[in-house]
């Protein structure tokens, strides 16, 4: 069980599964999250009809 935990607790284990959107390296945080910003500030937002979808 401790070596399943140690091999699958790895995060490059999720990201070769593409279970997440990979790793970022940390030197390169701050590029990635002004680019993750700006493509969310730039896209086109349609209205909606709709209330709040509650889960």
């Amino acid at each position: 069980i401790r070596k399943q935990y140690d091999t699958q607790g790895h995060p490059y284990y999720a990201t070769a599964r593409l279970w997440d959107d990979g790793v970022i390296d940390p030197a390169q945080t701050r590029r990635v999250l002004g680019l993750a910003l700006s493509a969310a500030l730039n896209a086109p937002m349609e209205k909606t009809e709709f209330g709040v979808f509650r889960m």
